[in-house]
């Protein structure tokens, strides 16, 4: 995951324009600066890395899932033919 970066400085700045005491709006910032490195957060990026991820493996299947079609299909005549040799 990526890190995403905070500036505490301009959120402290902002709450005190808006009212908020010093001391308030440093106990805020810090709360807030806590709740988010607990949080595993997604970006855009890490969102891009796994879409990336998925279409490879999408790919590597669906090239397998044709490989054995044209083996079943080989072995479905074969089939059928052994079984038209019967009745010939």
């Amino acid at each position: 995951m990526s890190v995403i970066t905070f500036d505490t400085l301009q959120f402290v700045q902002t709450l005190t324009e808006s009212g908020f005491e010093q001391k308030q709006a440093e106990g805020m910032a810090k709360a807030f600066r806590n709740a988010q490195e607990q949080t595993e957060a997604v970006t855009k990026g890490d969102l891009k890395e796994l879409e990336l991820k998925m279409e490879n493996r999408f790919e590597r299947v669906h090239g397998e899932l044709n490989l054995v079609k044209w083996m079943l299909g080989a072995l479905l005549a074969l089939a059928i033919t052994n079984f038209a040799k019967q009745f010939l």
